[in-house]
């Protein structure tokens, strides 16, 4: 089992610019999709809880940017338990291409999430789920890894 949890995409014409590089948004919404994904796998009750009154509100999002991707790039975008508090979680992106050269870390990415729960109006911080928190164990984050990602050596 590796230490984050994946999901693969192909770049498509329409999530590239005029230059003919992905537009910066896209990154963004691939975050959201990794997370997406992992709850639908990895923790399907916190969707259910979801549908109640627990709601997950994005407080930070950023993205870095290393190297262009082009349309039919094959990539692996790859999420990490970054950090955990009572009503927080942190998650951390490493964006992959894939080709026959091997991987290229293409950018790196991080998104703050808050456990809310009440109505719309009235909403307040709750506690982590258990459930979230017992799926996320196994794709925390190692600092040593993380910085040899960074000078470009994915492994």
């Amino acid at each position: 089992m590796s230490d984050y949890y994946e999901i693969r995409h192909t770049v498509g014409f329409e999530e590239t610019n005029l230059v003919g590089n992905v537009y910066y948004v896209h990154y963004l919404r691939w975050q959201g999709r990794c997370r997406e994904m992992f709850l639908k796998e990895q923790a399907p009750d916190v969707l259910e809880d979801l549908r109640g009154d627990l709601k997950l509100f994005t407080l930070k999002v950023d993205c870095a940017f290393f190297a262009e991707i082009t349309a039919f790039d094959e990539l692996s975008i790859r999420m990490r338990l970054e950090e955990l508090t009572q009503t927080q979680v942190q998650f951390s992106f490493d964006y992959v291409r894939l080709d026959k050269e091997g991987e290229v870390l293409v950018a790196r990415g991080s998104q703050r999430v808050a456990c809310m729960r009440g109505p719309n109006t009235a909403t307040v911080p709750t506690r982590v789920p258990d459930e979230l928190r017992t799926a996320l164990a196994p794709y925390v984050s190692e600092p040593d890894a993380a910085g040899a990602a960074s000078r470009g050596a994915v492994a």
